[in-house]
């Protein structure tokens, strides 16, 4: 295979597991996560552009929802992130419930 389709290739599996995600347990999840604003964002971690701890926390529930994972385990890979990643799942009413 050529270079071009090695990336073709490539671009495909990443389309098909995004496309996955979405349509998994935690699409909703994924929807509202994807939602926040940077200030919702920045009102969490204030002083900081780093956004890393909040694309972790995209990638975590995709594939949480990608592999169907229990509850209690995405609720562990959240706790993972921290303190600014349990906030942020905050944000979005269904993984609140994950923390009370």
């Amino acid at each position: 295979m050529s270079k071009k389709e090695d990336l073709r290739q490539e671009l495909r599996e990443i389309l098909r597991r995004n496309h996955d995600a979405f349509i998994g347990q935690y699409s909703n999840e994924i929807n509202q996560l994807l939602g926040l604003s940077r200030q919702e964002i920045d009102a969490i971690v204030p002083g900081t552009t780093d956004l890393e701890t909040y694309d972790q926390l995209i990638t975590i529930v995709k594939e949480a929802s990608k592999r169907n994972i229990s509850q209690a385990e995405l609720k562990e890979r959240i706790e993972e992130l921290g303190e600014v990643g349990i906030e942020i799942s905050k944000k979005v009413s269904s993984l609140a419930k994950l923390f009370v």
